[in-house]
């Protein structure tokens, strides 16, 4: 797959590979064993895959050699950190947002093979990235209509996450507001 291909396109790839690597395994595993399958799955598929990638980052004068390794890095794009654990916590979260910071990237998929179910399993981490400039027509959000949504303060709130796979949108979206 070429460097240019698009950041959606990837994230894509991974979920597929992800899901058919969770259904033929299942949970339990350590992270170790999902990290080296979903690799050798993401190659076969054409994707170039760095694993264990360790990043040095500068910060106030200071220099951190081998701070922290990365699971796979795709294409040189995508940040995959896999999890085996019963529940993701909000550091996991945190933790793959400031990777994607660090390395100026906008996209991550934090994966959760622990998880009980998928959509607990499958989480899209963004780091200043407009999904509506590489999503297919269908997937697109209108800006226009989000707007005029937020702008009627009486009305619910409206969240709208575009990532293949994952049905907490829908949830989301029919969820109201506490009062």
């Amino acid at each position: 797959m070429s460097a240019g291909r698009e950041i959606d396109e990837i994230t894509g790839q991974i979920v597929d590979a992800a899901v058919k690597l969770n259904m033929r395994l299942g949970p339990g595993l350590l992270e170790s064993v999902y990290q080296v399958v979903l690799a050798r799955e993401l190659e076969r598929r054409g994707l170039m895959v760095e694993r264990q990638k360790p990043i040095s980052f500068g910060f106030d004068g200071l220099r951190f050699d081998d701070a922290f390794r990365i699971d796979p890095l795709v294409e040189g794009r995508v940040v995959v950190e896999l999890k085996s654990v019963e529940a993701l916590l909000p550091v996991h979260f945190k933790q793959l947002l400031i990777y994607l910071r660090l390395l100026n990237l906008p996209v991550g998929q934090l994966i959760n093979f622990g998880a009980a179910t998928m959509t607990e399993r499958l989480k899209r981490v963004v780091n200043n990235y407009d999904p509506s400039l590489s999503a297919p027509p269908r997937l697109r959000v209108n800006k226009n209509a989000l707007a005029n949504v937020q702008g009627h303060e009486n009305e619910r709130k409206l969240e709208i996450e575009v990532s293949r796979g994952n049905a907490d949108a829908e949830e989301n979206a029919n969820r109201r507001p506490y009062r």
